[in-house]
């Protein structure tokens, strides 16, 4: 049985409200729950969700907006007490960011495609003809934050392969931002030093290159000589890393703000 509240050529579903907030909150928990990886029990998150909906009844009590905001924290907060526990003031208020920031997120793309396509209605009030938010909570909902689950996954995975590497020639030290291209394996045949490349731009008018060594490489077009300069000093992660050469290349790279193509042994060498 649905009870409702009639207002302005408006009907309010209570029990309908409180079903879909249920399963929203309940989306948002476990997504935070494996962005984060908290690994807290399900009924856990149920019993976030179920508290999360009963606080909607204070939408129907008139109080001022500043107590409304305030009232609104406080449930948020509860809620990843709820769900996650507490172990610190950090690990709370990481959980809390997350949780907001998810919820904006889907917020922001259900009101995007609300706008897009022009739905009458904005919640849960029903006019004459179909609401679409059933639509929405079974199709768009899992995945718009399956999406943004994966993206997050691709961003921690791509940040590792960011550095800032401090690299010393001639006296002259550049601070480049780097990526560890993995498919970067460059040596030299005849020391077995690994090469790591930086745009030759970046020492033009700073440097003089003098008494360049030439390192054959093989691309699956042609052979070719690379350029190459033995550094004095090279940093990364407070590690000093030896033996390695700097090769200059003629072109720039596609990553965006990247400056230096490190060599896949780093890997090794930065753990150790």
């Amino acid at each position: 049985m649905f009870y409702n509240i009639i207002g302005d050529n408006m009907i309010i579903y209570l029990d309908l409200v409180f079903i879909i907030n249920f399963i929203l909150d309940f989306s948002l928990l476990l997504t935070v729950n494996v962005a984060l990886k908290r690994f807290s029990k399900i009924r856990y998150l149920l019993l976030s969700s179920l508290f999360g909906s009963i606080t909607l009844l204070s939408l129907f009590i008139k109080i001022n907006s500043l107590s409304l905001i305030f009232l609104k924290f406080m449930s948020a907060l509860l809620m990843c007490l709820i769900a996650y526990g507490y172990k610190n003031i950090k690990y709370t208020c990481y959980n809390l960011l997350y949780f907001y920031m998810t919820s904006i997120i889907l917020g922001g793309f259900l009101y995007f495609l609300r706008i897009e396509f022009s739905y009458t209605d904005t919640k849960y009030f029903y006019y004459e003809g179909l609401n679409l938010n059933y639509l929405f909570l079974i199709f768009l909902v899992p995945l718009i934050l399956y999406l943004y689950l994966r993206s997050i996954k691709a961003l921690k995975e791509i940040h590792n392969y960011y550095y800032r590497i401090s690299i010393t020639i001639n006296n002259v030290t550049f601070n480049l931002n780097a990526f560890l291209d993995t498919g970067n394996k460059l040596k030299d045949p005849i020391t077995n030093k690994p090469i790591i490349l930086i745009n030759k731009k970046l020492l033009k008018g700073k440097i003089n290159i003098r008494s360049p060594m030439y390192i054959p490489y093989h691309t699956i077009n042609n052979h070719a000589l690379l350029e190459c300069l033995k550094p004095e000093k090279i940093l990364i992660n407070n590690q000093e890393l030896k033996n390695y050469l700097i090769g200059l290349s003629n072109n720039s790279f596609k990553l965006n703000g990247i400056e230096c193509l490190l060599n896949y042994q780093i890997l090794e060498d930065i753990h150790d």
